[in-house]
């Protein structure tokens, strides 16, 4: 990964166009061809970015005198191989430029919670619907594992995201893996289930618009320590 810090102003052309103007921003480089923009705040998102397959060519301003802003020294133009869309990055002054090697990474490891849940809905199926059975969990692909991969009364493909709290990323997270998984004439159609204890509106919203059920879990009702059907409420 090559970290780079730099004033800069950044412009984002395609489908959509996105101007953000000069200022101090690192600038992440990441092995799978993906460029992110960030500033200090807004928690982990990036301001901008260019998701991967993309490739990155860097200009200096010698080399395009006469066409770029005062100022600028260097230019970099990230270009999407899927379609025109890119994103020009005019840098000002560097003030840090480093590279890393991160190595294979293990990927990530659920909490006690969402650990539980996987595996008390793989031994409980059912929860799914009736006739459903169990693939695996765990389900490997290119993108990362699929929670639980299993197969409806009809005998089609389902894969199911978990979450303890279900929210926007976990239905992108889950469209992802369904955009893959389809691809795969032996799994395909593949359809999605999103599952947690809490969905979010917002997430429900984005699921259901996308053809994504989505599945309220009771975690202690599946560990057989709450009786939900003797609850009063």
């Amino acid at each position: 990964m090559r970290l780079v810090i730099a004033r800069c102003s950044v412009d984002y052309e395609g489908r959509l166009k996105a101007h953000l103007p000069l200022a101090t921003r690192l600038l992440l480089v990441k092995a799978d061809g993906s460029v992110l923009v960030h500033s200090d705040g807004g928690s982990y998102k990036p301001l901008n970015w260019m998701s991967p397959p993309a490739t990155l060519r860097v200009t200096a301003a010698e080399d395009v005198s006469g066409t770029l802003d005062e100022g600028v020294v260097e230019q970099w133009t990230v270009q999407s191989a899927k379609t025109d869309d890119r994103l020009i990055v005019n840098i000002h002054e560097h003030l840090h430029d480093s590279s890393h090697e991160l190595g294979v990474d293990p990927g990530l490891i659920k909490d006690g919670v969402e650990a539980d849940l996987q595996r008390l809905l793989a031994e409980q199926i059912e929860t799914l619907g009736d006739g459903f059975t169990l693939i695996r969990r765990e389900y490997a692909t290119a993108i990362g594992p699929v929670d639980i991969l299993a197969r409806d009364a009809k005998g089609e493909t389902v894969a199911v995201e978990l979450k303890r709290r279900g929210d926007i990323d976990g239905v992108e997270q889950l469209t992802r893996y369904l955009e893959l998984l389809n691809r795969d004439p032996l799994l395909a159609p593949v359809r999605g289930v999103f599952a947690a204890q809490q969905i979010k509106p917002q997430a429900r919203v984005l699921a259901t618009d996308r053809g994504i059920e989505c599945l309220t879990l009771d975690y202690d009702a599946m560990r057989g320590v709450d009786d939900s059907e003797s609850r009063l409420f």
